[in-house]
Order: structure tokens, then sequence, then C-alpha cells
């Protein structure tokens, strides 16, 4: 179990990496094409490790996947609704509120985690190419989350100590995974993975992408093929 909380709480880890970006001056058309290589390593991770693991066969494991969709959907509506909506865009031209920005940052995280943490218990082994495509896709989301608590008045400490809750919370919902499969080994942990695959693939069509575009432009297509090609290659050498 120890061994999960680690590799959840490194996975999270770039968002404190992103903290440190916003408040660098990146770019961000430079930020918008972070975030397509993040897509891409996340959607190499669902059609990989996954989908694949889960195969969606019978009805029970497409109606998980189509649950994760919908309660990623409706949580982000909840959070959007609380002054989240906007917890993605990496200008910072719109305030929103800090634990709406919080808690919709957790939402995205947590089923990640989880999922991580599963994954070591299901095969003993760790999965870089997971774990890789998680640490990609954070880092964006630090350096929005930053801009926009920024904007909404709270102070870089402050900010900084969030993103520490954040990764710490990420790294025992690992933890939690791990544990949950290792007490209960009759628990069928591909019916998690593939709700966790319809909650990500979601929340990558639904803010990640739309943002990445906005602000990296075209060239975000190809850095999208190129993050999904490096996670399948890593997923293969595995």
């Amino acid at each position: 179990m120890l061994s999960a909380i680690w590799w959840g709480g490194l996975a999270a880890a770039s968002l404190l990496v992103g903290y440190v970006l916003a408040n660098r001056g990146l770019s961000n058309r430079a930020i918008g094409l972070i975030m397509g290589i993040g897509a891409g390593a996340l959607i190499s991770a669902i059609a990989y490790e996954l989908v694949p693991e889960s195969a969606l066969v019978g009805r029970g494991m497409a109606l998980a996947f189509a649950l994760g969709a919908l309660a990623f959907f409706v949580g982000d509506w909840l959070v959007d609704h609380q002054g989240g909506a906007d917890r993605k865009d990496i200008t910072g031209e719109q305030t929103g509120s800090g634990a709406a920005i919080f808690i919709g940052t957790l939402l995205d995280n947590v089923p990640e985690s989880l999922i991580l943490g599963i994954g070591l218990a299901l095969g003993g082994a760790v999965n870089v190419a997971f774990i890789t495509a998680v640490f990609i896709s954070n880092l964006p989301e630090g350096v929005a989350g930053t801009v926009n608590l920024a904007a909404s008045g709270y102070s870089r400490q402050r900010i900084f100590w969030m993103w520490v809750l954040l990764v710490l919370v990420s790294a025992l919902s690992a933890g939690a995974g791990y544990f949950l499969i290792h007490q209960r080994p009759e628990l069928d942990g591909l019916y998690a993975q593939a709700f966790a695959a319809g909650a990500m693939l979601t929340m990558l069509a639904d803010a990640m992408m739309p943002e990445a575009f906005e602000h990296g432009g075209k060239l975000v297509g190809l850095f999208t093929v190129m993050g999904f090609l490096a996670a399948a290659m890593l997923s293969v050498a595995q």
C-alpha cells in the first residue's frame, strides 16, 4: 500500500510543478500545447490501460463506463454552478470560487489516483504509461488552478499549501484503491477501471481539449498525437 501511496503522490506532484510554472510566466500557448500532450497521453491510457483491461464485455462493463461518464458530468456541473467553471481557464481573466476550483481539481484527480492504486493491487507492477499520462495531464491543471486561484484573491503561499493538500489526498486515494482490492480480492477492479475510463474521457472532451485548442491553436492536434504515441509506446514496452 505504501508503494501505491508513493506513486499516487508522485503522479499528482506535477500540480506543484504547474504552480511553479504559473509563477514563472509561461505563455498561454505553451500551456495549451502541454495540455494537448497530456490529453493525448490520457486518451492512450484509456485506450491501452483501462478499456482493454475492462474489455467492456457484457452490459455490466458498458454500464460502468457510462456511469463513470455520467458521474463526472454531474459532479462537474455542480462544481461549475458553485463557481468552479473556469478552473481550467489558463488566462485567469474570469474569477470563481476558490473552494469550487479546489474541489473541481480534486474531482479530476481522485478517479485517476484510485485506478492507479487498484492497478497496482491487481497487477503488482507499476504502470509507467498510466503514471506518466496522469503526471503530464496534471501539469496544465496546476498552472490553470494557480492562475485562477490567484485571480480569486488567494495568496501564493495559500495556493501552494492547497496543492500540497491535493497531492496528499491523491496519494491517499491511490492507497485506498490498493487497500480495497487487497482486502477484498473478490471485488472486480475491472468495473472500477471502466468507470474511471468513462469519467476521464468525459473530462477530456468537456474541459481539457477545448482549453488546449483555444490557447495552443492547430498545433495542439499534432502535440496530442505525440502525447498519445509516447504513452502508447510505453504501454507496449511494459
